[in-house]
């Protein structure tokens, strides 16, 4: 099976679960972001964070945008969350922001529960 963008997700996968592993659950996601961000720049993983999202319709530019928590490697969108589960708004949140943009792949990532959640969605 060839996954999309499979090494880049990998290891932004990887830093998640190292910020899960050092933090535990339980903090705001505003904390995880911040040491996620500290982990991305240790790990040389590039990102942007807290992007601004175009939004088109029809190939017309919106005036209104997204904001995504992270875009890293200039292609994958990171949403980060800090509850006791991922829910289908949740899901429906990133695969809302992959229809709106030009992005393919989009990782949603759970730090609040026991065990680092992720889940990878595509858009088709």
């Amino acid at each position: 099976m060839n996954l999309l963008f499979k090494e880049e997700s990998y290891k932004i996968i990887g830093a998640a679960m190292e910020v899960h592993r050092e933090l535990g659950p339980g903090f705001l996601e505003a904390v995880y972001q911040e040491a996620l961000e500290l982990e991305f720049q240790k790990q040389n993983i590039p990102y942007e964070r807290e992007k601004l999202l175009n939004i088109f319709y029809k190939g017309v530019k919106l005036s209104k945008f997204y904001s995504a928590d992270f875009v890293c490697y200039n292609k994958i969108i990171l949403e980060t969350k800090a509850t006791n589960e991922l829910s289908g708004g949740n899901e429906s949140q990133v695969i809302n922001y992959l229809k709106a943009t030009d992005f393919k792949l989009g990782l949603l990532v759970n730090f609040g529960a026991e065990s680092l959640e992720y889940k990878r969605l595509i858009r088709h």
